[in-house]
């Protein structure tokens, strides 16, 4: 059995750098600018993959990802992302909606926290969860980024009209 390392890659993207992590089979990570991730730094075809996928949803010709994922996290934040990956490309949930579709009602503020610790973010899309009143509240890569996301896929789905 041949065990894949772990390896990172820093790309350009339209919003500035991203650095894709990967644990060999699927991606672990992606970190907004140039950051050092576990493991070896190389691109590999799975983060070429990624970069690629990424580049394609910047260019508003894609709405979803294709990819092997492997965050790190609490069972907890797992159900959290896993219910962030359910939300429409160009639509929004409250931190309250997130909290409602993993059956645990009164969790807004842990679900905030399972949020904000999301390691895939873009592709497991945490920058389309806002405030209940419907107000920009915090992202891991700040709130010109979030805005910069929710408004490049409200464009796409504009343009398709």
């Amino acid at each position: 059995m041949v065990f894949a390392s772990p390896t990172y890659f820093t790309y350009p993207m339209p919003l500035g750098r991203l650095t894709i992590g990967s644990d060999g089979q699927a991606l672990c990570a992606i970190a907004f600018g140039e950051a050092q991730l576990s493991g070896e730094k190389r691109a590999t075809e799975l983060t070429n993959r990624a970069a690629n996928q990424l580049q394609e949803y910047f260019a508003g010709k894609r709405r979803s990802f294709d990819l092997p994922l492997a965050p790190a996290g609490t069972d907890f934040q797992k159900r959290v992302w896993r219910a962030l990956e359910e939300i429409p490309y160009g639509q929004t949930r409250s931190y309250s909606d997130i909290a409602h579709a993993i059956g645990n009602p009164k969790a807004c503020r842990a679900v905030g926290g399972a949020n904000n610790k999301n390691p895939l973010p873009i592709v497991v899309p945490c920058h389309r969860v806002i405030g209940a009143n419907g107000t920009l509240v915090g992202y891991g890569g700040g709130t010109k980024i979030k805005t910069y996301l929710l408004n490049l896929e409200r464009h796409a789905i504009e343009s398709d009209g």
